[in-house]
């Protein structure tokens, strides 16, 4: 699937920014293939001064962002999973503030962060290459709007990208 074929209707509008990243002609799988080889290079190439450092005191930290940008693979594939099995179940939001407040990051490394990111887009990886074009399509609820499977994998994508790009302005 391409971003190119997504339609209106299959994700709220909120995610347009992070689906607008990747482009208009897109293909999924390749994307998630990429960034399973690039992002962990990018977390590597951070400096370890860096990795418990936030530019503004109410901010969260790198390792912060890094294990947001995990956690929120892992909802957006629990939801994907459910949608692709006709699950019409509605299914909340979270929010990303009380996730953040939860973590323990100060002892975190660059290794355990790159091996748990590696170890979730694996699985994404796995779930979405299983996925036929038919599934892609279906749509379920999330948050109170409609969302499609696909729609799903590219807001995963979009999302790390957000934030990769976000780390290189702010952070580094």
């Amino acid at each position: 699937m391409k971003t190119s074929e997504l339609k209106v209707g299959d994700y709220n509008p909120y995610y347009q920014t992070y689906i607008n990243t990747l482009g208009g002609e897109a293909d999924l799988l390749n994307v998630l293939n990429r960034q399973s080889n690039n992002f962990p290079q990018f977390i590597a190439s951070i400096p370890d001064d860096k990795l418990q450092y936030a530019y503004v005191k109410e901010k969260w930290s790198v390792a912060e962002v890094l294990q947001h940008i995990i956690d929120t693979e892992r909802i957006f594939q629990y939801r994907a999973l459910r949608f692709s099995r006709n699950d019409a179940t509605p299914l909340p939001g979270f929010d990303q503030d009380v996730f953040a407040n939860g973590l323990q990051m100060k002892n975190s490394t660059k290794e355990t962060i790159i091996a748990e990111y590696t170890a979730v887009r694996a699985s994404t990886i796995a779930l979405f290459a299983s996925f036929s074009n038919e599934v892609l399509k279906r749509l379920g609820t999330a948050s109170d709007s409609p969302m499609s499977v696909g729609a799903l994998g590219f807001i995963i994508c979009g999302h790390q990208r957000h934030h990769r790009d976000v780390i290189r302005e702010k952070y580094l």
